[in-house]
């Protein structure tokens, strides 16, 4: 039986809709966000002002967030927009810094300087989110450092009671190629493996924020395929998603990771489909990356003429999908969640 603590309980509830999915919205990318609006201008990143990148965030958390049960925003460059956001909609911060660690191998995460839980709690955060590149076949001190991380990190959340959100997302320790058909076939076994080990208690995550546990450009039979060559058949595809939900013992939900709008609703119809108990979805750059380049070139008011129109109907595209079978976070522990004393 799952006991939560009463702070806990509140912030979750407060980031998932009625029926207890969590149908969030992502803003809290900082440099990629960053490089994408320099790039489509033509210029470096640092052009890019800090008002530039409260105004991209405030207009999508005023034109998204009526249609979702939250939103993640960053504490650099989304406080405007957090207060911008609907009120029916929760907020997550992240607590992570952008990027990580380039001076030392194996992608070391660091935590935003001068910041903590107990500030993102002051500004008006219900659950705190943390990125982490993680494989389970990095070296074995490297992942040791990140698994010490986590566990510091789950422990200042529970000192403050706020519901601890982790996200992994996997990488070749080799260097290889994330988007080609070598690391698509590692791809499964990565996921599932995060998700076994991040469900141990000692971590204190409350939720499992996780890629999907294939890619659907090489899953064959799939409307996505790109015919570059088969990881796997569609019923491999399907066992592998099966496989990661069995390693999971938290609540999950599923990351976007970049892909387009279509692909990843595609790939929530199969795990629906696959009968896997996800509890929603924490989705970003499907949703709204279309709109860089017209914020970039055409400014705010264009950038909020077109969120209106295609980045509302992405997110109710969505959410329409999630209803189909999306369920509650407190599934996962077959309804038994009650409060700690």
């Amino acid at each position: 039986m799952t006991k939560l603590t009463p702070g806990k309980l509140k912030g979750l509830r407060a980031v998932a809709d009625k029926k207890g999915v969590i149908r969030a919205a992502a803003m809290d990318q900082r440099g990629s966000l960053r490089k994408a609006i320099a790039k489509e201008r033509g210029v470096d990143a640092k052009a890019v002002t800090q008002k530039e990148m409260e105004e991209f965030k405030t207009s999508v958390s005023k034109a998204l967030t009526p249609y979702a049960s939250a939103i993640l925003l960053d504490p650099e460059f989304g406080l405007p927009a957090a207060k911008a956001r609907s009120k029916n909609a929760g907020l997550l911060l992240a607590y992570e810094s952008t990027g990580y660690d380039q001076t030392t191998p194996g992608r070391i995460p660091m935590l935003i300087p001068n910041w903590s839980v107990k500030k993102s709690k002051e500004a008006g955060a219900d659950c705190i989110k943390i990125l982490l590149y993680y494989t389970p076949f990095e070296k074995r001190d490297i992942n040791a450092t990140k698994h010490e991380w986590v566990k510091k990190i789950g422990d200042e959340c529970a000192q403050n009671d706020m519901p601890f959100f982790l996200e992994f997302v996997g990488y070749d320790p080799d260097g290889g190629d994330e988007k080609g058909l070598e690391y698509a076939k590692k791809k499964p076994e990565i996921v599932a493996g995060s998700m076994r080990e991040f469900s141990k208690d000692k971590y204190g995550v409350d939720v499992l924020k996780v890629e999907i546990p294939v890619n659907l450009k090489f899953t064959q039979g799939t409307r996505a395929f790109k015919n570059q060559g088969v990881a796997y058949t569609m019923d491999e595809a399907v066992e592998h998603y099966r496989t990661a939900e069995k390693s999971a013992t938290k609540p999950f939900i599923y990351l976007s990771a970049g892909v387009g709008d279509d692909e990843f609703r595609e790939s929530l119809e199969i795990a629906i489909e696959a009968g896997i108990n996800f509890a929603g979805v924490l989705c970003g750059r499907a949703t709204w990356k279309d709109g860089i380049p017209i914020y970039a070139k055409q400014g705010v008011k264009a950038f909020d003429a077109w969120l209106a129109d295609r980045g509302v109907k992405n997110i109710q595209a969505l959410n329409a999908v999630l209803a189909t079978g999306a369920r509650s976070w407190e599934d996962k522990f077959g309804n038994k969640t009650i409060l700690a004393r």
